[in-house]
C-alpha cells in the first residue's frame, strides 16, 4: 500500500492512498467463494455451483463490496501509519478503479488541532468567599412564602401585587393586531409580564373599570414587527385580588417535602440548601473565569467536522426544549455557531490539559460529589446507591470531577484574588455581556 499525505491548511490533510490490484482481487474472490457455498442456483446443488457461473452472476456485487470495504480498512491503516487524528469522517475522490489494475483514490478530512496548553500564569481569577447570614435566610423565607402566596377578591383599588382578571384589546393605528387581545388574564401587578407602562397603568384601578393606556413596545421587543411601535390597549378590570402569604407552619413545610414540623428544622433545612447552592454558584464562577483564561491563552482553529456536530447538538437540545413542529435542521446554523466554537475549543483544551498533567479522576471526590448532590434528596443513601449501580450516571460525574481537577490545576498556577462578599452577591448570576 502506497500513502502520501498533503496539507492543504493547518488542519486538512489530502491524502493519496494506492492499493495493489492483487489485494482487491483476494478480496474479491474471497467473497465470491463465500458466496459459491451458499448460492441456491437451478440446475445445481448447494455448494456445487461451477466457478465460473458464480463470477458471471456475482462478481460485480462482489467487487463492489471489495472496493468499499477496502477503503475503509485502508484508509484507517493509512492514518495509523502517518501518524494522523482524523477528527471527522473522510471525502473519498477515486482516481482510477479499473478491473485488475491498482486502486488509488484520495481521501480528504480534517485531524484534530496539535497544541500544548500554555499562559496559565495570565490567567486572573476573582474567587469569591461569603456565608449565609441570617438576614440572608429571613429574605429567603419570605421568598418562598412569596412563590406560594394565595389571592383572595378584595373590594378595593388594585395596588402593586395584587393579582387582577383583565380582558383587553390591543390596536395600532386603529387596528388590532395579533397577540395583542385576552380575555380572563390573570396579571400580577408589579411582576413585569406585560410591556413597560402596562401594569404601573393598571394602579389604582377597580373592578369593573375600563382603562385606555398608549403605550410603546421596546426597541428590543422580541417580535421585530412589534418593536418600537406604539399602541393603544384599552384594559377593562374584572376583579381585584388581594395577595395574602402563607404561614410558617408544618401545612407549609410540607410543600417542600421536608420532614421537619417546626420553624428552627426548617430554617435549618433551608440554610443547607443555601448553602449548597452558594458553593456552587462560587464553584462555578470560579470555573467560567478559568475557561475564559484558558480561551484567551490558548487561541486554536477548531475542525469544521467538530463544529458542526456541535451545532447539530445544540439544535436538537433547542427543539427539545422549546418544542413545536420543527425539525433541528430547519434552525439556522448561525444561531449556534459561537457557542459551538466555545464548546469545541474548550472541550480540545481541556482534554489536552488532561493529557499534559495526566488527570485521572480522583475517586474520593467523585464519591463527594454524589454525596452532595443525594444531600439533597430525601433518602441520600438510595441516592448514593443508584448512582453507583449506572455506570453511565458513574461516567457523567467522573467528567465532572475531572473538569474541576483541571480548574484546581489551573489555579495552582494562575493569579488569584480572593474577595469576601454578600451571599446575595455571591450567588447573583454573572450578566452576559452586551452587543455592541
Amino acid at each position: 500500500m502506497q500513502v502520501s499525505v498533503e496539507n492543504t491548511s493547518a488542519l486538512e490533510r489530502r491524502m493519496t492512498i494506492g492499493v495493489p490490484a492483487e489485494r482487491i482481487e483476494t478480496e474479491v474472490n474471497k467473497r465470491l467463494q463465500q458466496t459459491a457455498r451458499k448460492a441456491k442456483i437451478p440446475g445445481f446443488r448447494p455448494g456445487k455451483v461451477p466457478m465460473s457461473v458464480i463470477r458471471q452472476r456475482y462478481e460485480d456485487g462482489a467487487r463492489q463490496d471489495a472496493l468499499g470495504d477496502l477503503i475503509q480498512a485502508t484508509f484507517y491503516e493509512a492514518v495509523v501509519e502517518q501518524k494522523l487524528n482524523p477528527a471527522g469522517a473522510p471525502s473519498v475522490e477515486p482516481k482510477t478503479f479499473e478491473k485488475g489494475k491498482d486502486l488509488e483514490y484520495i481521501a480528504t478530512f480534517e485531524v484534530f488541532p496539535e497544541f500544548t496548553v500554555a499562559g496559565f500564569d495570565s490567567i486572573s481569577v476573582e474567587r469569591l468567599s461569603a456565608d449565609v447570614a441570617d438576614s440572608d435566610l429571613d429574605n429567603m423565607l419570605e421568598i418562598l412564602r412569596k412563590q406560594n402566596v394565595s389571592f383572595e377578591v378584595a373590594d378595593r383599588a388594585a395596588q402593586n401585587e395584587d393579582q387582577l382578571n383583565i380582558d383587553f384589546v390591543g390596536k395600532i393605528d386603529g387596528e388590532a393586531f395579533a397577540g395583542g387581545s385576552a380575555t380572563g388574564t390573570q396579571l400580577v401587578l408589579g411582576s413585569g409580564r406585560m410591556i413597560p407602562g402596562f401594569e404601573d397603568g393598571l394602579v389604582g384601578a377597580k373592578a369593573g373599570e375600563e382603562r385606555v393606556l398608549s403605550l410603546t413596545f421596546p426597541e428590543d421587543y422580541q417580535n421585530l414587527e412589534l418593536a418600537g411601535k406604539t399602541a393603544e390597549f384599552t384594559v377593562t378590570v374584572n376583579t381585584v385580588s388581594a395577595p395574602t402569604l402563607p404561614e410558617l407552619n408544618e401545612t407549609f413545610f410540607k410543600q417542600f417535602g421536608i420532614k421537619e414540623t417546626n420553624i428552627e428544622g426548617f430554617r435549618t433545612e433551608v440554610r443547607k440548601n443555601m448553602e449548597r447552592e452558594l458553593r456552587q454558584a462560587i464553584k462555578s464562577k470560579v470555573k467560567n473565569q478559568v475557561m475564559d483564561g484558558l480561551l484567551a491563552a490558548n487561541p486554536i482553529e477548531v475542525p469544521k467536522a467538530l463544529l458542526e456536530n456541535e451545532v447539530n447538538r445544540l439544535r436538537v437540545q433547542a427543539v427539545q426544549q422549546f418544542g413545536g413542529n420543527i425539525k433541528p435542521d430547519q434552525l439556522p446554523a448561525e444561531l449556534f455557531e459561537e457557542q459551538a466554537k466555545r464548546r469545541v475549543e474548550l472541550g480540545l483544551i481541556v482534554a489536552e490539559v488532561v493529557k499534559q498533567f495526566d488527570l485521572k479522576p480522583d475517586d474520593t471526590r467523585v464519591r463527594e460529589l454524589i454525596q452532595e448532590m443525594a444531600s439533597a434528596y430525601q433518602e441520600p443513601e438510595q441516592v448514593v446507591a443508584w448512582y453507583y449501580k449506572n455506570e453511565q450516571q458513574m461516567n457523567e460525574v467522573r467528567s465532572v470531577v475531572l473538569e474541576e481537577q483541571v480548574v484546581d490545576t489551573v489555579l495552582q498556577k494562575a493569579s488569584v484574588t480572593d474577595k469576601a462578599v454578600s451571599y446575595e452577591e455571591a450567588v447573583k448570576p454573572v450578566e452576559a455581556p452586551q452587543a455592541d
